[in-house]
């Protein structure tokens, strides 16, 4: 059988950055490896399963390029073999119902803490055979009496759990509904999942599982728990430290590039190397690479990298998702320069893709007021015949091209006896209503002939009526 791993979510909220990290890594490990990788979706928390989680998930794995061979697979689709299975277990002696109240469990536990011992099933409905009048049972797992097993752990190397420290586990509430450790258990052997990659909170639950496996003559899959990340004080990671959805780091700009090479460096390393492709990420990842110690986000980090994708990957997939971001701002890109255009004027100076679309409105529409202290200081009467020359000259010209309109705004300055800036600077606010943009005839170039004739006009008429 190939290698198979799997990313396992459940659809309570959106896909956020720690589950972000393990599809990766479990998407790495099997790419690597040359397998398969699993989507599955655990609902079978059905007060708090929702459409729209489902469909954050998907969109999330989606933006990110996780691409699975299998699934979509929802665990609701499959009760009737849940309950199949706990019914072998049953049969088998593996399993038992217990007839236990809470009242009986509360007392039970009350009774080992005032004896310092660790709090615990202590397996008295074992022999039972008799129901229990009134009393809807819950059924448990019988845990092996003695023994040790054995996590070899991908990460965190051979960790060793005493049978006797296991308490038998639920596996069927009173309703009939399965638990997650035996819905879990029963995926990933029939899903053929050889390779489980999670987060290691995850990691007390693996002897159970590994238990129910055996149990079932199954063999177990390798297990790999990853350390948890942590917010850039310490702390756990919540949504005070910012965005944790990872549709959210779309929302704020970020490509899905620059997020993948942020996470894969929460834990893992290649050397000193910082920055990896796609295709360098599989050729050399390895889940026993991973480090052991927790990782903490480092916002500045992941700002740097989303900047060096801007500028260096293929301008036409950058417009892409810069095109979307102009969507958000209700701007349409057709009614203007070419997205790609832009990304190629401003990559240089934008850190997030959304920055560069509130940055480059002006491209698109119409501006509503000048920046006050540019107006002021570049809206002058020493600015009108700059403005009224520059005007003349662009108007003349056959090609709305770089290098003619350069060549007008040099001839004005000599002109008119002044150095460049005097006249970059008023035509910049003119044509943008500020005093950032890129160089001037780059910009004069995207806002296109038109609107920019229409708009120095504009600076025109303001500066004559104020200059009286």
């Amino acid at each position: 059988m190939s290698l198979r791993t799997r990313f396992a979510p459940s659809p309570t909220g959106y896909l956020h950055i720690g589950g972000a990290r393990t599809a990766l890594f479990s998407w790495l490990y099997a790419r690597h490896h040359g397998g398969e990788f699993v989507l599955r979706i655990e609902d079978t928390d059905l007060e708090r399963s929702t459409a729209e989680s489902v469909n954050a998930i998907l969109e999330g794995m989606n933006w990110l390029g996780l691409t699975y061979d299998h699934g979509p697979f929802y665990q609701t689709e499959h009760f009737e073999r849940y309950r199949e299975v706990i019914d072998q277990l049953l049969d088998a002696g593996h399993a038992y119902r217990c007839y236990c109240t809470k009242d009986e469990l509360d007392a039970m536990r009350e009774e080992q803490k005032a004896r310092k011992e660790k709090p615990r099933y202590d397996g008295r409905c074992r022999a039972r055979t008799e129901p229990r009048e009134g009393v809807e049972p819950v059924i448990r797992f019988r845990t092996p009496d003695e023994g040790v097993t054995i996590v070899d752990d991908m990460v965190r190397g051979k960790v060793a759990f005493q049978n006797s420290e296991l308490d038998d586990l639920i596996i069927a509430r009173s309703d009939g509904s399965p638990t997650y450790n035996l819905t879990v258990v029963v995926d990933d052997m029939d899903m053929g999942i050889t390779h489980v990659i999670r987060g290691d909170d995850h990691l007390n639950n693996t002897p159970r599982q590994i238990n129910i496996l055996k149990a079932l003559g199954a063999e177990p899959p390798r297990y790999g728990h990853l350390p948890m990340i942590m917010g850039p004080d310490g702390a756990k990671l919540s949504k005070r430290h910012g965005a944790v959805s990872v549709m959210q780091y779309r929302e704020e700009g970020y490509l899905p590039e620059a997020l993948l090479n942020y996470l894969v460096r929460l834990g893992w390393a290649h050397g000193d190397q910082e920055i990896f492709t796609v295709d360098e990420l599989v050729r050399l990842f390895d889940i026993e690479d991973v480090n052991q110690s927790a990782s903490a986000i480092n916002p500045d980090k992941l700002l740097w990298l989303n900047q060096h994708y801007i500028k260096t990957l293929d301008p036409d997939h950058v417009a892409l998702e810069f095109g979307w971001h102009l969507g958000q701002l209700g701007i349409d890109p057709s009614r203007g320069p070419q997205p790609r255009q832009v990304v190629l004027a401003q990559r240089e100076r934008s850190r997030t893709l959304r920055e560069m679309a509130e940055n480059s409105v002006y491209f698109y529409q119409e501006f509503e007021d000048y920046d006050p202290k540019a107006a002021r200081k570049q809206f002058t009467d020493e600015a009108l015949p700059v403005l009224q020359t520059l005007h003349d000259g662009f108007s003349a010209l056959g090609a709305w091209e770089k290098e003619p309109l350069h060549e007008v705004v040099q001839h004005t300055a000599e002109r008119l006896e002044l150095k460049l800036g005097k006249v970059a600077q008023p035509l910049r606010v003119a044509l943008t209503g500020g005093t950032v943009s890129p160089p001037i005839d780059d910009t004069l170039v995207l806002i296109g002939r038109e609107r920019a004739l229409a708009r120095i006009d504009r600076a025109i008429d303001k500066i004559s009526a104020e200059v009286g």
